[in-house]
């Protein structure tokens, strides 16, 4: 409690005014430490003066911790990136935004988790973009494809799984056939970039957190299998599950990095291996680090392995 009363007090005087929305919790159209504060009384005292649809933040669900810090990050970090929804055959997917910027890309100085191939740290600049704001759920897949063979059933809602790169081409395919749009995978920099949060990058070790435990699911949380998108909290552009879940093939053949400064790179021309980020449920927190990169056969698939769309 007296940590709670800390955070309060340091915030105290921040508010963003906005329209009615999730972050505004008890509807006065101000998102403030007041939201804060409303949720904490629902956990610590069973105060029902809001309904519990409004405290349940990032609708999961459930009132806890996830929904008191997304509302901490709006207040510290400013709303997310604007987004832009489309449908297919009746299924609902979000873009966001990230608008270009120039960061350093790879492992930094001194992580002792690092591998040989996460450096050397460059400086890369991308363009703007935009995003999918979760992985592409089995719903998703589903609509567009028609069929759905992930391991792991039971919710919609999981990241779709068992696919590969190859598989994946031919679902944007048709997708962009769907929508009159030119969806494709991100780029390995622009995955790198929107994983770190952008332009509102707080250095993060993870996605959104410096506590693996706040903004994935991996192998000490996970239970053995992948979980419903969204359901962590978001990183500093409002992405979800950038960390963990399942890994996210690139569009990038896997190769190492120039030291040199960069714009837009794409990696290799060629290769025999395609870039995957991001780490699953089924692997230690250090792989869920930003800066690590995995790498399989364009017809590999597994049950911890998805993607997210770029565009």
């Amino acid at each position: 409690m007296k940590k709670f009363l800390l955070v309060l007090g340091a915030i105290a005087m921040l508010s963003l005014p906005m329209s009615a929305n999730r972050w505004d919790v008890n509807g006065d159209g101000v998102v403030s430490s007041v939201d804060i504060t409303a949720i904490y009384n629902y956990l610590l005292n069973n105060d029902t003066t809001f309904p519990v649809t409004s405290l349940d933040v990032n609708r999961d669900g459930v009132v806890g911790a996830v929904d008191v810090t997304e509302v901490y990050e709006v207040l510290l970090n400013g709303f997310p990136s604007a987004t832009t929804e489309y449908t297919v055959n009746g299924v609902t997917f979000v873009m966001v935004d990230v608008e270009g910027g120039t960061f350093m890309m790879g492992s930094y100085d001194g992580d002792p988790d690092a591998y040989t191939d996460e450096g050397p740290s460059h400086q890369v600049t991308v363009s703007s973009f935009a995003i999918g704001q979760t992985e592409v759920t089995q719903e998703l897949w589903q609509a567009v494809m028609g069929w759905n063979y992930s391991g792991h059933g039971g919710n919609l809602q999981y990241p779709v799984e068992y696919i590969n790169w190859e598989m994946i081409q031919t679902f944007i395919s048709k997708l962009n056939e769907m929508t009159g749009k030119t969806f494709r995978l991100p780029t390995e920099a622009e995955w790198e970039f929107a994983a770190r949060g952008g332009n509102k990058s707080q250095n993060y070790l993870y996605s959104g957190s410096n506590n693996v435990a706040d903004i994935a699911w991996y192998v000490d949380n996970s239970e053995g299998a992948t979980h419903a998108v969204a359901t962590k909290a978001p990183n500093e552009l409002g992405i979800y599950d950038m960390s963990g879940n399942v890994w996210e093939w690139c569009n990038d053949w896997y190769g190492d990095y120039s030291a040199g400064p960069q714009t837009n790179p794409t990696g290799p021309e060629s290769g025999g291996e395609r870039i995957m980020r991001g780490g699953s449920w089924y692997g230690p927190a250090k792989n869920c680090r930003i800066s690590k990169r995995f790498k399989a056969p364009t017809g590999f698939g597994d049950d911890d392995i998805g993607f997210r769309l770029a565009l």
